[in-house]
This record gives structure tokens, sequence and C-alpha cells, in this order.
């Protein structure tokens, strides 16, 4: 078992009150009339070269700080305050704000099983095994339409590592019924091809060690089932504190402001350069671009946050640091999670649910934002689009939880892309949109800067146009009164996601 052990706050420079960019509060200074041409103008200055520029300064960090920009390290504080002191110079009123969290950072993982290796990836909050692991007999349960995820499905596996399928509940729940009838650690296998990369979302000390397989390792690994196998998973847990940067425009109403977040935080293992340097990259563009004063109708809030590998830390801590009243000034959420996979696929996220995936629609509104970007990407540039549900992997989470539309960008990471999407994309079937996913070679070699450029042109696009009305969304025209009763009536209305599925960039189900 792992210990959990604080340090020092790192010594950055961090801003110990609310402000402005945190709360809405505030009036706006003076402004003219808003710029109809605003979404076009943004396409057009946010530029690959200018981003490429800022995705080698973020590889350059990373380079020289043991190798990642993972959140409260070094690398994440020397990337925030380039980004941060960029916005400064710009003239955006800009915020730190600081949080705690669980670091989690990998020391071994091992599976053999009839002396061969197999690939896995521990689950971040995963308890530790002894060092050298252990040795046990494998238990293989049989996959119904919840598996694993009663205790009762393991029936007595005391001693033994259990093997289930994913599916149905999350990862926690599967390592607390696995513990509950007395296995010494689990293995989750995939429903789909690729790799697991899971999460148990938070430290319990009811917990077994976890880790995930692929389906083919697991498919043949349940042939095994009663012999002996070793499994070693160990991490470094502590306590620590990092911040999220939040930039706001001096101009636009305060009542209803658009609000667009990238996290800006790599996983520990490498640069992180598209996951997540593209979307903060593209949305540090679409700011300076935009400027400090833009003429506007509703304020534009810009967030890049900390910690989201490890579980969408800093954009929960953000919301809920809010008031009931302060959410309400947030008019809508737009999230930028990978946009420049070098196998790159189109996704929108499905607002409506129209795909049909499991985790229903977003809050009113969020089916307005898809087809603002389906429209922006079939209309403009003639580029068909893919849906992607809302299934809890990035940071968008909290906001549809208490009810803010949302929507946003997305090409896709350890999912193996189709023969039908190679077909309309390009690209190649069969293989991941990202291979390098959570690895040392996410790096500037891993960008489709193509795919980066078109996002980004859709990001520009959108946040423009919200900028000026907001009105098919929560039904503000410009200059029009907020009629708040109206926005909170529509949101308590809306069913949040479970707290089960919003952990983090690593899959939770």
């Amino acid at each position: 078992m792992s210990s959990l052990r604080k340090r020092l706050t790192p010594a950055v420079a961090v801003a110990a009150c609310a402000s402005l960019a945190l709360t809405g509060a505030g009036t706006a200074v003076a402004e003219p009339m808003a710029n109809p041409n605003l979404p076009d103008r943004l396409t057009k200055q946010v530029d690959i070269r200018k981003m490429d520029r800022h995705l080698v300064a973020l590889q350059r960090i990373a380079d020289t700080h043991d190798g990642n920009r993972a959140a409260s390290t070094a690398g994440y504080d020397a990337s925030a305050e380039y980004v941060a002191t960029k916005l400064e110079k710009a003239g955006f009123d800009v915020t730190r704000q600081e949080f705690p969290f669980v670091y989690s950072e990998t020391l071994a993982e091992k599976l053999v099983a009839g002396g061969n290796e197999i690939p896995v990836t521990i689950m971040s909050y995963s308890p530790s095994t002894e060092e050298g692991g252990v040795t046990a007999p494998l238990a293989a349960i049989a996959p119904d339409e919840t598996p694993g995820c009663e205790a009762s499905d393991y029936g007595d596996v005391t001693g033994k590592i259990a093997l289930v399928q994913r599916g149905a509940c999350a990862f926690a729940e599967k390592s607390l019924a696995a513990g509950e009838a007395g296995a010494v650690a689990v293995l989750v296998y995939n429903n789909a091809d690729g790799p697991v990369n899971g999460t148990l979302g938070e430290v319990n000390e009811n917990y077994v060690p976890a880790g995930g397989i692929t389906r083919a390792d697991g498919e043949a690994l349940a042939a095994m089932d009663g012999q002996e196998i070793t499994l070693e998973l160990r991490a470094l847990m502590e306590e620590r504190t990092t911040y999220n940067v939040i930039a706001e425009t001096q101009t636009g109403r305060k009542d209803n402001v658009v609000m667009a977040g990238a996290h800006l935080d790599g996983a520990t293992e490498g640069p992180g350069i598209n996951d997540n340097g593209t979307g903060s990259v593209a949305l540090l563009e679409t700011a300076l671009s935009m400027g400090s004063k833009p003429k506007v109708s509703n304020a534009v809030r810009f967030a890049w946050w900390g910690a989201e590998e490890f579980g969408l830390v800093g954009s929960t801590h953000y919301v809920n640091s809010l008031s009931f009243e302060q959410q309400l000034d947030i008019a809508l959420y737009l999230n930028f999670d990978m946009i420049g996979s070098p196998n790159a696929g189109y996704f929108v996220y499905d607002g409506d649910d129209s795909a049909g995936e499991g985790a229903g629609p977003g809050p009113y509104g969020s089916a307005q934002i898809e087809q603002a970007f389906t429209d922006y990407f079939e209309g403009s540039i003639g580029i068909p689009t893919g849906e992607k549900d809302f299934d809890g992997r990035s940071d968008y989470g909290e906001f549809i939880a208490v009810g803010i539309p949302a929507g946003g960008l997305f090409t896709g990471a350890e999912g193996i892309k189709t023969e039908e999407e190679a077909a309309q994309w390009g690209g190649t079937a069969g293989e991941a949109y990202d291979s390098c996913y959570h690895q040392a070679c996410d790096d500037l070699g891993n960008v489709d800067r193509l795919a980066l450029d078109r996002n980004a042109d859709a990001m520009a696009y959108v946040t423009g146009k919200y900028a000026l009305s907001t009105e098919d969304v929560n039904g503000v025209a410009p200059a029009s009164p907020k009629d708040k009763a109206e926005v909170a009536k529509q949101r308590k209305g809306h069913s949040a996601l479970s707290a089960s599925s919003k952990h983090g960039d690593r899959v939770t189900a």
C-alpha cells in the first residue's frame, strides 16, 4: 500500500484573492458596439505559425524540466507562467487560482503470466503492490451485463488476482467490489480495441491495486484461469498544490460570460504536446487575437486548467468555488482537449445525444453549441464531423454537472479509427487517433498541424460568435436584460452526470 506524504507548496506567484476573472463580479469598461465581423476576423488571425511557436516553447519547457509538464512540477509552473505572462502583456485581467490535489506518478507496471510479460497500465489513485509484485492465482470472472460491479460477481476470490471485463460501472466500483470479495488485485480488460488507461478517481483505503489491459490480452489471460501470475503496480502518491490560469476580457457584460477552456498540464509520462498543448496554444492564440478589449456583447473568460490528468481537479475546483449566482453568470462553456491528434478525427461533443452512446444529452443549449461547430466545419470548410459522447473524460464534466451548457472539439486519443472515418477524414484505419497518448513520444512530432489549424479556426469562430450573442443557447439577446430565474430553471431541470463518470482524461468505465 502506498503512503500519502505531504510536501511544501511550490514557490509560485499565485493570486490569493478572488477577482473579476474568477467571479464575474465588477463592472465592464465602456465599450463600442459589438463588431459583427469578429468571428471571421478571428479565424484569419489565429495562425498555425504562431501556434507552432507556442508548441515549441512547451516542448522546450518539458525538455528542460524532466521531460514533462505534469501538474505541480516545475515544467507545469513554467508552462503556466508562459501563458499568463503573454495574457498580462496583452492587457487581460489574469488570475492564478491555487488548489490542492493528490499527485500520482507511476513507478512500476509489470504483469507476467505463463512466462510472458503482458503490457499493463496502473490506474491513477490505485494503491501499490509490494516491490517486486504479488504472485497469486488468477480468477477470471465471466462477463455479464454488469461485469465485476458487485462483490457477488466474484464469488470467493480470497488471495487471488481478479480479471474482469470493462463496462457498466466505474473502475473504482470494480476495485472496491473485488477487494470486498477478497481479491488482492484486479485487472480490467477492455471491451473494445485499444488499451485501458483508467482512474479510480480519488484515494480510498478500500481499493485493491488495479490495472488495465487490452481486450486481446484479457481474453487470452482468461484462458489461464487458476494459474499463478505475477503483478507489480506501484505509484508515488502525495498531496501537492497547483493552479489554474484564468483570463477575462475587460469588455462585454459580466452576467452572461462566454467561457472557453483547455487543460494545460500534461501526463507524467511525457511532454504532453498533443495532450493538451494543442488545445492550450489554440486557446492562447484565440485570446491574444481577440484582445483584452474586443468589441463584444458578452465578456469572454479563458481558462487553462491544472491537474486535469489527475481527475479534472482544476476545473472541478473552479466550478465549485463559484456561488450559484456566479455560475448563472456563465452562459456556456467550450472545451478543447487534444485537437491535433496525428491520426485525427473531427469530433464535436454530442450535445443532444443523437449518437445515443449512453451519457445522455448535455444541459439545455448544448445541442445548439454542437450545431454551431458542425455548421462551421461542414458549411465553411466542407469537413464532415463525428459526434463525441459526453463521457466525463475532460473538463466540461463539472460544468455539465451544475447545468451549464457545454460543447467543444476533440480529435481522438487511444481509440481506434474506423474504415469509415479514414475514408472521410484520411489517416489510417485500424490505428489509434493518437498512438502516443500518455507516452513520452507525445512530442512536437505527434501533431497533425492541418487538423490543429482547422480546429483552432473553429474554436475562434464559435467563441467569437457567442461573444456577440448567446441567444440561441440561453435566450439572452445582445443588450437585453438576462432573466436569471429562467436560466436557473433550465439548469435545475438538467440531470447532472453521475459522479462516477467525471474523473479525468483517463477512462473511468
